[in-house]
């Protein structure tokens, strides 16, 4: 699969804008979502996998109990691509 180039800053940020919850870190994107427990929390890493597999784009996940905190980056490309902002969409509000 072909890999989307690295979008420009001033696109990352007109996209961040409408994506709430996400900011940029470096070359990649973040958000860390908050859930009652670790059940919920481990549910909502498992509900990463269809999309993430639909995509062939794959998170960076850190869980600690009642938080998951996701990184999203191409990896390949060095940076913040089309890619990554789909998935972001994709994970939910």
């Amino acid at each position: 699969m072909q890999r989307p180039p690295v979008l420009p800053d001033t696109e990352i940020q007109r996209r961040l804008a409408v994506l709430p919850g996400w900011e940029r870190q470096g070359n990649a994107l973040r958000r860390t979502f908050t859930f009652r427990g670790f059940p919920e929390a481990v549910e909502f890493i498992r509900s990463m996998v269809g999309p993430a597999e639909t995509l062939q784009h794959h998170p960076d996940v850190d869980l600690r109990y009642d938080r998951v905190l996701v990184s999203l980056s191409t990896h390949d490309q060095g940076g913040i691509t089309a890619l990554d902002f789909d998935l972001a969409a994709r994970l939910g509000p």
